[in-house]
């Protein structure tokens, strides 16, 4: 059976219990047109940048339009994380050593490839990816490729503060000329409903781990260190699909999102004990004036920018990992020592960490993983 048009779709989930959020039908107006002028053959397409607070269904709605695409229309499409988008970028251009204007030619693959690219979650915090995306989000929408994203912020605040910013620039204004951007700002975090409570977080009780593991493991079972990033981890328990760490152990070692990328690709559960308290410092530093870009020198400026502890450093790990997790549906058990809520309460990584908070939320439901 062809599936729904995003519209469509949306009615259905309201008829199932859904709550009623105008910016959602907002939204869904906005993907129904796009969707009706695939259908049509349009030219020319307007793409979507739907941005709002955490929660909102930002990616329940991209899903469902690129599900109407690929199920209904047969529209060659392809959906990212964002994470993974940047990953398959940095590969390619490696692959493309030696040619010439590879950034040009990556944009061509995508668009031989599929009509549609949808990427969630998108954030920018890295120079090195603005000097890339300032140039290939203009190469895809020169190529004609409809663009989906979803994010936390409106294209102006994209890598806000961030050093050299001016050079992202071109790119948030094609954003503005080629996608229409609309805020999904409801009052409802639909990430806590529906769905029944499946407990997968503990306080103190590091002993609920080990009934999780003995329950999901069904077999052989070590603790052998697991082999990731080109350094051994070690494990308190491990089997072919469930994996059980401390805390210190996988998220403060000098890992990163491509090795929490592989880890979900080999275990389907995973388990992480003593999760302390993490709030960091939210204190600003000023930075030297002037930088190195390569082979040419160019003018920094005095900056301020957030002090990240030693302690943030694991943070942004253990966002990584909850972000991976949450994106390939793989149910992450937690024992922490504090409530959710008090996790991170301030610091450098507050905005960040409010989706995280919200995506930990969500995976206490029955719903999730299944």
């Amino acid at each position: 059976m062809a599936a729904l048009s995003p519209y469509l779709a949306y009615q259905q989930a309201l008829n199932a219990g859904f709550k009623e959020d105008s910016a959602q039908l907002r939204a869904v107006e906005c993907l129904e047109r796009c969707y009706q002028q695939l259908e049509a053959g349009d030219a020319v397409i307007c793409g979507v940048y739907l941005w709002g607070p955490v929660g909102r269904g930002k990616t329940w709605l991209m899903d469902r339009f690129y599900q109407s695409l690929t199920s209904g229309l047969s529209v060659p499409a392809q959906r990212m994380h964002f994470h993974h988008f940047m990953r398959w970028v940095h590969k390619r251009l490696f692959q493309l050593t030696g040619q010439q204007d590879p950034l040009s030619l990556l944009a061509q693959e995508l668009a031989s490839k599929a009509k549609v690219l949808c990427l969630d979650e998108l954030f920018i915090n890295d120079i090195g990816d603005v000097m890339l995306l300032s140039r290939l989000l203009q190469q895809l929408f020169e190529q004609g490729l409809t663009l989906i994203v979803t994010s936390n912020q409106p294209p102006e605040k994209l890598y806000e503060n961030g050093f050299n910013r001016e050079r992202l620039l071109p790119a948030i204004d094609a954003i503005n000329r080629h996608m229409q951007v609309l805020s999904v700002n409801g009052e409802e975090d639909h990430r806590l409903h529906p769905g029944q409570q499946h407990l997968r977080f503990w306080v103190n009780e590091p002993q609920a781990l080990a009934a999780v593991f003995t329950e999901l493991a069904q077999g052989t079972a070590h603790d052998r260190p697991l082999h990731l990033g080109h350094r051994n981890i070690k494990v308190i328990r491990r089997s072919a699909q469930v994996l059980w760490c401390g805390y210190a152990d996988l998220c403060e070692q000098p890992l990163a999102a491509p090795d929490f990328i592989e880890l979900c690709d080999e275990f389907s559960h995973i388990l992480l004990s003593d999760v302390p308290k993490l709030t960091g410092s939210n204190q600003q530093n000023a930075i030297a004036r002037g930088t190195e870009d390569g082979v040419v020198q160019v003018a920094a400026g005095d900056r301020l920018l957030p002090v990240l502890s030693r302690q943030d450093d694991g943070v942004r790990r253990f966002i990584a990992l909850v972000d991976e997790c949450y994106d390939r549906q793989i149910p992450l058990y937690l024992s922490a020592a504090v409530p959710l809520d008090e996790l991170y309460v301030q610091g450098a990584l507050a905005f960040p960490f409010r989706r995280t908070l919200s995506r930990l939320k969500e995976m206490q439901l029955q719903r999730f993983g299944q």
